[in-house]
């Protein structure tokens, strides 16, 4: 039987944008949460819009807020570059010990990583800190191409994408943590 645990990586903080001020000297703007209203109804006329979208607009709605300080598209159409190493972040993971390595009767460990905004995070550091391997370990199960992600061999530079399944082989993880 296949058992898959999960890797959930939470925001902490939205990405900083990368935008001039022609008011002070600052180049960098956080997302407040909140949208501003077209009040004078210039640019778009709000009957074109859905009107829960619209709710969610007027009541500052947090979740929808976020989606849009994590959208490229979004980002793109309002001209700004964001600055997504400012993002923090942590993860929520079950920890497997040793012990539970050993109890384990299965050929491969399955991981799949809840990652709902993406903030360009390696898949590597994301591996590394949830089964608490060291560099050089990881190297070694990357140099015996112990980890596929979605059916291919994972390499330094994978980004974490929403619902990756991340395999390892179960032995040569139990070897390298020896």
């Amino acid at each position: 039987m296949r058992k898959e645990y999960t890797w959930e990586i939470k925001a902490d903080s939205t990405p900083l944008l990368k935008r001039s001020c022609s008011h002070c000297d600052s180049d960098r703007f956080y997302c407040s949460e909140k949208f501003r209203m077209n009040a004078q109804k210039k640019n778009t006329n709000p009957e074109s819009i859905n009107k829960e979208l619209f709710h969610k607009f007027q009541e500052n709605n947090r979740a929808l807020a976020w989606e849009y300080a994590f959208s490229a598209a979004i980002r793109k159409k309002n001209q700004v570059e964001p600055d997504l190493a400012a993002v923090t972040y942590n993860i929520q993971y079950e920890e497997l010990s040793m012990a539970d390595l050993n109890l384990m009767n299965t050929d491969s460990l399955f991981f799949k990583v809840i990652y709902p905004f993406g903030f360009q995070l390696k898949l590597a550091t994301v591996i590394r800190t949830c089964l608490k391997l060291s560099s050089k370990q990881l190297d070694r199960l990357i140099v015996l191409q112990a980890i596929t992600v979605q059916g291919k061999f994972l390499e330094k530079k994978h980004r974490v994408k929403h619902a990756t399944v991340v395999e390892i082989s179960s032995e040569t993880l139990k070897h390298i943590l020896q």
